[in-house]
C-alpha cells in the first residue's frame, strides 16, 4: 500500500488549536503518517480510517477537554506512536478512556504517555493488537476513584508488553483470549492483573510491587505465570500475591512471590473437572501466609517449590479445603525438624504440617482476629508440647527438600 507521510508543524504559544488535529486526520488519505511537531494539540478525536499518528519530537501533547475520551479509535490498522495523552473526562459509569478502542484490529500504542485519565486504554473486541513501551497513570488519588490502566473486553490475540502501570486500579481481562502480557511493571494498583471467564493466557517476567493483589484469576482456564515478581504492599494486611479462584488448568512456574498477607490463595481451584493447576519450582517466601487453602481446592500439584521466612508456609481456612488430596512434594520447608542422614538432600522422614490452634478457629472465628499475637503463638506452642484437642494433619509432603542449594 502506498503510504503517504504528513508534517504538522505550528508555534505554540498558550492555547491549544481547536479541531486541527481532526481535520488533518479527516483530510488524510487512508494509510498515511501524521507526524507531529512539539505542542498542545486538541483532544476528544475520532479515528476511522487506517492512519498513523506519530510525534516526531518530545513534547507532543494530545489534551483532552476534561469529559468523554481523548482518543477515540474505531478503525483497524492504526497506530500511535510518542504522544503524550491527557486530561479524559472522569465519569467511571461510561468509563472515559485515554485511549478508547472499538471492533478493531492491528492497532499499535506504542511509547505514549497517559496521565490524568480515569480509563487508560480500554480494548472493546479489539484483536491482534499491541500495547507496548506506554506509561500509564489514573487521575485519582484513591483506589476507588480511578479506572482501569487497561482494560480488555471480548479482545483476543493481542500482546501487551514493556509497560509501565501506576498507581492505577486494574489490568483487566474480561473474557479476553489467546493473550500475552510480558515484561510489564504494575505498581500500587488495586488488582495488577485480573482475568474473569478467559483463557490461554500468557503472563511472563513482569515485576508487581506493593498492589492490593498481584494477580487474580478468576473462572479463568489454560494460564501460564512464570517468571514473575510479585511483592506485596508492607502496609497492607490484605496484599495477596496470586488468586486462584475457581482457575483450572493454571500453571504457576517459576515465579517469586514475597511480602505477602497471603502470597499463594487457592479457592476451589481447580475447578473443571479431570483437571489440575501446576504450582511448580517457585519461591514463596516472607508472607505471613505462603500457600492457602480456601473450599474444595484439590488436584492442585506443588512441587520444587522454595517456602521460607512465612510465619505459615501452609494453612487452609475451612476443613473441606484440607490438602491431603493435592500432589504435595519435593518442596523445601524452612520449618522442617527432620535429618538427612545419608545426605541426598531429601529428609529422611516427612515434612508434616498438623494444626493445633487453628484447628479451634473451625469452631470459633473469633480467634482469629489474634491470629499472629504472642498468647497466641504461646497457647499453640504448649498445644504442640500437651495437645488438648485433636490436631489436625494438613498436609504431608513425603520428599521434602532438606535444605536449598543456591
Amino acid at each position: 500500500m502506498f503510504r503517504r507521510t504528513f508534517f504538522i508543524f505550528f508555534i505554540f504559544v498558550i492555547n491549544t488549536y481547536a479541531n486541527i488535529l481532526q481535520d488533518a486526520i479527516d483530510s488524510s488519505p487512508s494509510g498515511s503518517t501524521l507526524k507531529l511537531s512539539a505542542g498542545i494539540y486538541k483532544g476528544n478525536i475520532t479515528i476511522k480510517k487506517p492512519i498513523n499518528i506519530v510525534g516526531k519530537e518530545d513534547g507532543v501533547i494530545i489534551e483532552g477537554e476534561g469529559r468523554g475520551n481523548i482518543i477515540t479509535i474505531k478503525s483497524s490498522h492504526v497506530k500511535l506512536k510518542n504522544l503524550n495523552i491527557t486530561n479524559s473526562g472522569s465519569r467511571l459509569d461510561i468509563m472515559d478512556s485515554a485511549v478508547f478502542i472499538n471492533n478493531a484490529k492491528y492497532v499499535d500504542i506504542d511509547n505514549c504517555k497517559i496521565k490524568n485519565s480515569l480509563y487508560g486504554i480500554f480494548l472493546d473486541n479489539v484483536n491482534n493488537s499491541v500495547i507496548q513501551n506506554n506509561t500509564v497513570s489514573s487521575n485519582g488519588e484513591k483506589i476507588g476513584f480511578r479506572g482501569d490502566a487497561l482494560r480488555l473486553w471480548f479482545s483476543h490475540n493481542n500482546t501487551i508488553k514493556n509497560n509501565k502501570f501506576i498507581k492505577s486500579r486494574d489490568i483487566v481481562l474480561m473474557r479476553s483470549n489467546d493473550n500475552n502480557i510480558s515484561k510489564n511493571y504494575m505498581q500500587e494498583c488495586r488488582y495488577a492483573i485480573f482475568t474473569q471467564y478467559s483463557k490461554n493466557i500468557t503472563l511472563i517476567d513482569n515485576i508487581l510491587k506493593n498492589n492490593a493483589v498481584g494477580i487474580f484469576l478468576e473462572a479463568s482456564n489454560d494460564i501460564n505465570i512464570s517468571s514473575n515478581s510479585i511483592k506485596g504492599d508492607h502496609g497492607a494486611q490484605t496484599s495477596l500475591g496470586i488468586i486462584l479462584k475457581a482457575a483450572s488448568n493454571i500453571h504457576v512456574e517459576k515465579n517469586i512471590v514475597a511480602e505477602c498477607n497471603q502470597a499463594l490463595y487457592i479457592d476451589n481451584s481447580p475447578k473443571i473437572r479431570d483437571t489440575k493447576n501446576w504450582i511448580l519450582d517457585n519461591k514463596i517466601i516472607f508472607s505471613t501466609r505462603g500457600l492457602n487453602f480456601k473450599n474444595y481446592s484439590v488436584k492442585n500439584v506443588i512441587k520444587r517449590n522454595e517456602l521460607f521466612g512465612n510465619m505459615d508456609n501452609i494453612m487452609s481456612d475451612s476443613r473441606i479445603g484440607l490438602t491431603n488430596q493435592n500432589e504435595i512434594e519435593s518442596n523445601y520447608w524452612d520449618d522442617y525438624e527432620g535429618f538427612d542422614i545419608n545426605k541426598d538432600n531429601i529428609g529422611d522422614t516427612p515434612y508434616k504440617k498438623h494444626l493445633y490452634l487453628d484447628a479451634l478457629s473451625f469452631k470459633n472465628h473469633k480467634l482469629g482476629f489474634f491470629y499472629g499475637s504472642a498468647a497466641l503463638s504461646m497457647l499453640d506452642f504448649l498445644l504442640k508440647i500437651a495437645p488438648f484437642v485433636q490436631p489436625v494433619l494438613l498436609v504431608e509432603d513425603r520428599k521434602p527438600i532438606f535444605k536449598i542449594s543456591h
